[in-house]
């Protein structure tokens, strides 16, 4: 899987988890960070819709 913007580190990831109370290592954040990822690439913003008044 390659994502050309990869905005955060594995190490800021960890941080970020520990943070709020989730202990993981590397090759764990790193899974996540992939779905994450995956998710964002995949989920498309609605379109805004145009209210017509009358």
């Amino acid at each position: 899987m390659n994502f050309i913007d990869k905005n955060v580190s594995i190490k800021q990831a960890i941080i970020l988890l520990a943070k709020n109370g989730v202990q993981v290592n590397e090759k764990e954040a790193k899974i996540i960070l992939e779905l994450l990822y995956l998710v964002s690439k995949s989920h498309n913003k609605p379109k805004e819709e145009k209210i017509l008044e009358p």
